[in-house]
């Protein structure tokens, strides 16, 4: 069965922000990834002045997952307060994945397709018609 976690974007602060977080959880960062880490090859390139923002971070906290990052330099003018996380999901097969992600975007609005991803994911962003973000991730990983 799938499991939810939140997603938290911020507008240039994400490392203070979870380094705040680790701090009270007392707790390391289970993944940490800036910009300028994502490879050369892919389709996104960071400017010289995002590479140094947060990619992606996550911290456990009991059986759940704190996420976020920095809002892409693509989305910046678009962050408000409130609009600021996501629904993370993460699924157990590629199928469900599929399934998930289609019945989300249904009558909402795709921001990413389902795609294989760098970091072993099988990823996709999407705002479904209520106006609620969500991420839909599979471990491809898990199936070999």
């Amino acid at each position: 069965m799938a499991t939810t976690n939140i997603y938290l974007n911020f507008n240039g602060n994400c490392e203070d922000a979870f380094n705040f977080y680790k701090s009270v959880f007392r707790i390391g960062f289970s993944y940490f990834s800036r910009f300028g880490q994502v490879p050369e090859n892919d389709k996104y390139t960071a400017s010289e002045a995002y590479k140094n923002k947060i990619m992606h971070v996550a911290i456990p906290i009991g059986q759940s997952i704190l996420m976020g990052s920095d809002c892409g330099e693509e989305n910046a003018g678009n962050f408000l307060q409130g609009n600021n996380f996501s629904v993370s999901v993460t699924a157990d097969t590629k199928e469900e994945a599929e399934r998930l992600f289609n019945g989300l975007a249904e009558g909402g609005q795709i921001i990413m397709p389902l795609n294989s991803t760098f970091w072993g994911d099988y990823f996709g962003m999407l705002t479904d018609k209520f106006g609620i973000n969500w991420m839909v991730s599979f471990n491809e990983y898990q199936e070999q």
